[in-house]
């Protein structure tokens, strides 16, 4: 029997990571083959998974309170704590300013739709970023009630949407052979970035304690489930049109164009979009949930109203400054989205468990992640893989997909 926190925090896992990039996988992996694209998914899953993993097992001789932050500083020395920092900051700083600029957008047009009043696009920011920042301050406890609510409207959002598909999908399609084999560098960055949730874990730690049999329960699940609904999800995107056809789409709107063309009926446009809504806002809030504890931490702040407020102005200011008046500043900083992660979620668990391992005197019933040094070695050429599918994406060697 799963209990309450339990369950919250694998949604909180699950909603951290199935956000509105989900909606890109299909044109990410159009041109690999519905069986490539599958063992690329597999493979990504396999390695953030693992680094989860990772992460417990540092955490376990940590306080329940630590996050990456006091980790780094205690394994890696000052110099990790500065790389872990920036990287830190630098990643969810961005992500919050995507997530409060695309979600003030999407909140000006549903009030205009719905009520027919016109929010301006800055008023349309402030307000979101008021309402979901209260959430966070409010507590975790707080988060996971409102991400349990929409994430289950998400689901079931998602639930309708694969049932008016799903009978439009053709089997050849998802026979064909790949376009351009190296179509699947430039997938990678995409698929890999779009199993990110390390960020939330150490406020996942910090909710339910240091219980390592029930944090594992929670990583694996939480991160299991976004994998059977992109499987799904790819099933249905990469079976309802040719790979010639997902090429073609101009980006997520053509996709959704296309889709709806395809079907002869808008009402998938509308789900899409609501889902797209509903995705953001639980990313959101697992990603500042993070970028929270992370500031509570640094900055040594208590648990009082006072220093609360003062770590959310920390934490939600700087983004909202750069939505409202540098917007292409964040766009430009997500271009280094799966550089940065990489570093978070692969190359600093991978160094703590190392320097783990090395320095202290681990008990017998201590955990430890299956794999040794070979798991670690595999870790970190795979974290080097992505990042020279990044780089050379950046440079122009590969096509920019997703």
């Amino acid at each position: 029997m799963i209990n309450s926190k339990t369950l919250g925090s694998i949604l909180i896992i699950a909603g951290t990571t199935i956000g509105a990039g989900m909606l890109a996988l299909p044109i990410a992996s159009a041109g690999l083959g519905f069986s490539a694209a599958i063992v690329i998914l597999f493979l990504t899953w396999s390695l953030m998974t693992y680094t989860a993993l990772l992460m417990l097992e540092v955490h376990q001789h940590a306080d329940e309170n630590a996050t990456l932050n006091t980790l780094a500083k205690s394994l890696l020395g000052r110099k990790g704590q500065v790389i872990a920092n920036c990287s830190m900051i630098f990643l969810f700083y961005a992500l919050c300013a995507a997530y409060i600029s695309g979600g003030g957008s999407q909140l000006q047009t549903n009030v205009d739709r719905w009520f027919s009043f016109a929010l301006s696009p800055q008023v349309s920011v402030v307000i979101f970023a008021l309402l979901f920042g209260s959430i966070i301050t409010l507590g975790t406890g707080t988060v996971d009630k409102v991400n349990r609510l929409l994430f289950t409207i998400k689901v079931m959002v998602l639930a309708t949407m694969f049932f008016m598909l799903t009978p439009h999908v053709q089997g050849q399609h998802l026979l064909e052979m790949p376009i351009e084999k190296g179509l699947i560098l430039s997938a990678i960055p995409v698929v890999f970035t779009s199993f990110g949730f390390h960020g939330s874990i150490p406020s996942v730690v910090k909710y339910v304690g240091i219980d390592v049999k029930l944090l594992r329960k929670i990583m694996v699940i939480g991160a299991a489930f976004p994998l059977i609904i992109y499987l799904l999800w790819q099933v249905i995107s990469q079976g309802l049109m040719t790979q010639e056809h997902l090429l073609a789409s101009d980006g997520l709107t053509g996709f959704i164009a296309s889709i709806s063309a395809l079907l002869h009926d808008s009402t998938v446009s509308y789900a899409i979009t609501i889902f797209a809504d509903l995705a953001l806002a639980t990313s959101f809030l697992g990603v500042s949930l993070g970028l929270f504890d992370f500031f509570t931490d640094a900055l040594n702040k208590g648990n009082n109203k006072k220093d609360r407020l003062i770590t959310a102005v920390v934490t939600f200011l700087p983004p909202l400054g750069f939505a409202l008046f540098y917007p292409q500043g964040f766009i430009i900083a997500l271009g280094y989205a799966a550089i940065a992660l990489v570093i978070l979620a692969v190359f600093l668990p991978v160094a703590m468990v190392w320097r783990q391992r090395k320095q202290q005197d681990l008990s017998a019933d201590s955990y430890q992640v299956k794999g040794g040094t070979f798991g670690l070695a595999g870790a970190t050429i795979a974290g080097v893989i992505v990042i020279g599918a990044q780089c050379a994406q950046m440079v122009g060697l590969l096509p920019s997909v997703g």
